[in-house]
């Protein structure tokens, strides 16, 4: 690969999907992008940008979609979950006591694992959220993923990461060699394809959003810029959950790190001092932890 074929991948990514490679990431472009090539019976990765060039943009899209298709498993890094288990949802489920509907957005739903982990959190609370309306939405840019993810199907291997075997035993379905989560679980959560670069507020509010390990890969100004357009789109008395190598301070105001909560952040804003908080205690719930 060319130094100008690189750079013109590298412009290609950022306008497409804001991931913004540096200029020494050429071996993660040859990793990803050499099977790619072979895939569409192209000998290497300059004949796949002659095609790309030449107007093709069904591999315009594959590139894309190879390139920022990340790895995902259930309940990854524990501590986001602990966060919802223990602060997120007791503060909902007091908060909004008379409405009794809380909205999720997995901003990178990825194969499913994220949106499905909370699903069954939100199903071992019980009791707690009966006669509430729950919606998760998941989203991503690779409609691939996305219908990976409707699926529910994993193998060995994917369930076997993260996922607890008493949660494995009792929400999935095996089939042959892989598992499938059972309709009850996958019918809490909606697939919707999207590109964070776009405009995202057709999606309407929410009072959870989890968007973990896809900023890191944006540069500077399109952070702030994505952080400017969340904050209208959560609640002014929700919550953010980035990734562990994931900020919003020195970035923007818009947002407030909730303290010794590593990862979780609330919305700086002043209309959540003048919301309404239901009286009751919120219920308290027993949780399987992974």
């Amino acid at each position: 690969m060319t130094p100008s074929d690189y750079e013109y991948l590298r412009k290609l990514l950022k306008d497409q999907s804001g991931l913004d490679l540096s200029a020494d990431k050429q071996y993660l472009i040859e990793s990803r992008l050499l099977p790619l090539a072979r895939k569409c019976g192209l000998p290497g990765i300059p004949d796949l940008v002659q095609k790309m060039k030449g107007g093709a943009g069904s591999i315009v899209a594959q590139v894309v979609e190879a390139m920022t298709t990340n790895e995902t498993f259930f309940f990854r890094d524990k501590v986001p979950f602990d966060h919802f288990r223990e602060m997120i949802m007791p503060e909902i489920l007091k908060n909004r006591a008379a409405r009794k509907s809380v909205r999720i957005w997995c901003a990178a739903g990825s194969t499913g694992q994220e949106p499905y982990s909370l699903a069954m959190c939100l199903k071992e609370m019980g009791a707690a959220l009966a006669g509430w309306r729950i919606e998760i939405i998941a989203t991503d840019l690779s409609q691939e993923v996305l219908e990976k993810s409707r699926a529910g199907i994993y193998s060995q291997f994917e369930v076997q990461r993260g996922l607890p075997i008493q949660m494995l035993v009792k929400y999935f379905k095996q089939t042959g060699e892989f598992w499938q989560i059972n309709p009850e679980i996958r019918a809490m959560v909606q697939h919707r394809q999207l590109n964070l670069l776009h405009d995202f507020s057709q999606l309407g509010n929410f009072d959870v959003v989890f968007c973990r390990t896809v900023l890191i890969f944006f540069d500077k100004k399109t952070r702030v810029n994505f952080f400017n357009r969340l904050q209208r789109t959560i609640e002014p008395d929700g919550f953010l959950v980035l990734g562990a190598a994931e900020t919003v301070v020195g970035l923007t105001e818009t947002f407030k790190p909730c303290p010794d909560r590593r990862g979780l952040y609330r919305p700086n804003d002043p209309r959540a001092a003048k919301m309404p908080v239901a009286a009751t205690a919120a219920p308290r719930f027993a949780a399987a932890r992974p």
